[in-house]
């Protein structure tokens, strides 16, 4: 289960992936594109060329969890980036998830100090 952390740090890996890797394939992708330990607790987001299949990949209390998601219908958005990676916040991963590109979305001001 995914669980909202205020320092959480979510990876999203621009290339599409294979999705028959499991555990040890997108953790070496993880320390091999990405440049950094799958075992930090970070999460790592791959999708497949189609974009019908979005895995998730961190590391909890011992072990690596991967979190999967297919669509019946429809695509994930492509993400644009000039990158390998894309850092994203918590708001970003759940629009990735539900289908909603914030890249082309209005923004508004917030106060912040």
């Amino acid at each position: 289960m995914l669980l909202q952390e205020p320092n959480l740090s979510v990876w999203l890996y621009a290339h599409p992936v294979d999705m028959r890797k499991q555990f040890d394939g997108l953790a070496a992708l993880a320390q091999s594109k990405l440049k950094r330990p799958a075992s930090s607790g970070e999460l790592f987001v791959f999708i497949n060329k189609r974009r019908t299949h979005i895995k998730i990949l961190y590391y909890s209390r011992g072990g690596y969890c991967l979190w999967s998601k297919r669509l019946e219908q429809g695509q994930f958005h492509r993400v644009t980036s000039d990158e390998d990676k894309m850092s994203l916040n918590w708001a970003q991963l759940q629009c990735l998830i539900e289908g909603i590109n914030w890249q082309k979305a209005l923004k508004s001001k917030r106060y912040s100090r």
